[in-house]
């Protein structure tokens, strides 16, 4: 079984191919450059360096949101193009679940943090009973306070990890009552390896989808429309007052 993974839910842009728990290939880049000159490139050099040719894959695994809504845009537009050329399954995997995933067997509560601005992250809780990753608190949008608190509550050591960190990191050292700690620089963000290794327990669960239904999920939504929004209510109010 070949899963091709593909992640550009955030900073990151990272292709990855896992074939029967083996990981093949991964290329990750972390740097400057958008996701839209990036991830074809990387995945045609992965191509040409395993000669691979992309009919043999039996799936896609997306990363499939929370994140950058530009990002997710290209990661499923990516995705979905493929799937359809090729006639291929995809599989959704949540952005932050991938993130979790890094840290396979931990016995430490898991806590990945995307950096979603205004205070706020995109993140879950997570654990692993019996080599399965299980969701305290499944993916979700709040204030990093918010998840802060609910860590503090559950009274666990935890391991945070995702690009929120270094933003958030004081916050976290200051205010987290439990023992805690830092994922590593190399398991610290998002890697299409650990979404394709995932994909392929849920491509073993029947949990696949066609590329024409595949959307992205956001969580929340973009600062354009959350302007819009905040225009709209401004303007209705003033024809009330």
């Amino acid at each position: 079984m070949k899963i091709l993974g593909i992640d550009s839910s955030g900073l990151v842009a990272s292709v990855a191919l896992v074939s029967d728990d083996i990981m093949i290939a991964e290329y990750t880049i972390n740097y400057k450059k958008t996701h839209s000159q990036t991830l074809l490139p990387m995945l045609d050099e992965v191509v040409q360096m395993i000669g691979l040719s992309l009919d043999e894959i039996d799936a896609i695994a997306v990363a499939a949101g929370p994140g950058s809504f530009t990002g997710l845009r290209i990661g499923a537009s990516t995705a979905k193009g493929l799937g359809m050329a090729l006639n291929k399954p995809l599989i959704s995997v949540p952005t932050v679940d991938g993130i979790a995933y890094n840290l396979f067997g931990t016995d430490k509560l898991i806590c990945p943090i995307m950096d979603a601005k205004r205070n706020q992250v995109y993140t879950g809780l997570y654990e692993f009973n019996e080599d399965k990753l299980h969701a305290i608190q499944e993916q979700k949008a709040i204030s990093i306070d918010e998840i802060i608190e609910e860590i503090n509550q559950l009274g666990r050591a935890v391991i945070f990890l995702g690009d929120g960190v270094p933003v958030y990191k004081e916050q976290i050292m200051n205010k987290v009552k439990v023992p805690h700690y830092f994922a590593p620089a190399h398991l610290s963000k998002q890697r299409a390896g650990a979404v394709a290794a995932l994909g392929a327990i849920y491509y073993s669960e029947g949990r696949i989808e066609t590329a024409a239904d595949h959307q992205p999920v956001y969580l929340r939504l973009s600062q354009a429309e959350r302007e819009l929004q905040e225009k709209t209510k401004g303007l209705m109010n003033s024809s009330i007052e």
